[in-house]
């Protein structure tokens, strides 16, 4: 879905037939300035969202950008500064800072997760548990936060899980007819135990998901592999355990809660009248 769809969406579904509070209390050509500031240490994204929605409001509205997207700031830093008609900045208010505050709110889980396993090699992934309708957004967030997409859907890459395996007879029948199918497409298969890691090795599968391991586990696995499938450690992984579960050997770590469970980056807006 593209931005301006997705900010239309989100007014209409904001504003309705009219913002009731602003259109009975600000005159029609009253002008303002709103600053946005940051209220709580994280990573700035989300800024062309929220400046497209004030100029859905008011194609005349002006910008100016106090901070750089992608660096991690401290509370109190002024990100935005946006000047134009005060119904436009009134009722843009909620939608800007709704998209603004979840999207930073990615950026900053995802660069605590990447810093958590700074000089480990291990780069950390994001999955397909995003929000519906905003999953682009929201892995654009998940690399402004230094992290790295996974696959961005069903169509771009081969990952055959258990349920597959069941449904295709084996690991060795599910390789062959996704390799047979999608020649060209990324493959990867779903380990839980050392017998599904060899028979995924057997079957010639370049890249392995390790679920739900313990430290102790993948080391484990790491040394079965040696080196001949890269890894993927994933499940039940938090910001406290990651650092454990980066293991040496392991290529990546993919983490959910980048997306399904991360806290709203706290911004505020203030509306100055102008003359």
């Amino acid at each position: 879905m593209e931005l301006q769809e997705i900010v239309r969406e989100a007014l209409a579904e904001d504003v309705g037939g009219g913002d009731a509070t602003t259109l009975a209390t600000v005159d029609a050509g009253a002008r303002a300035r709103a600053t946005i500031t940051q209220k709580a240490p994280g990573v700035l994204f989300g800024l062309d969202a929220a400046e497209l929605t004030f100029a859905e409001l008011d194609a005349g509205v002006a910008f100016e950008r106090l901070a750089p997207e992608g660096v991690w700031q401290e509370a109190g830093t002024e990100v935005l500064r946006v000047e134009g008609s005060a119904r436009a900045l009134l009722t843009g208010e909620r939608v800007a800072l709704n998209l603004l505050q979840r999207l930073s709110g990615v950026a900053t889980l995802t660069a605590r997760y990447v810093k958590a396993v700074d000089g480990t090699g291990v780069q950390i992934l994001d999955t397909r548990k995003t929000t519906p309708g905003l999953r682009m957004l929201e892995k654009a967030a998940v690399r402004a936060g230094g992290g790295t997409n996974h696959r961005v859907g069903l169509f771009d890459a081969i990952l055959i899980k258990e349920n597959h395996i069941a449904a295709a007879g084996g690991v060795q029948a599910a390789v062959e007819r996704a390799r047979s199918a999608y020649p060209g497409l990324p493959l990867e298969v779903e380990c839980r135990n050392p017998d599904e890691i060899a028979q995924a090795l057997d079957a010639g599968a370049p890249r392995l998901l390790l679920d739900n391991m313990d430290p102790a586990r993948l080391r484990a696995a790491v040394d079965q592999v040696a080196g001949r499938a890269e890894l993927e450690a994933s499940g039940r992984i938090t910001l406290e355990t990651v650092r454990d579960h980066a293991v040496e050997g392991l290529n990546f770590i993919s983490v959910g809660a980048l997306t399904h469970s991360a806290p709203a980056l706290d911004l505020s807006l203030i509306l100055e009248p102008l003359p």
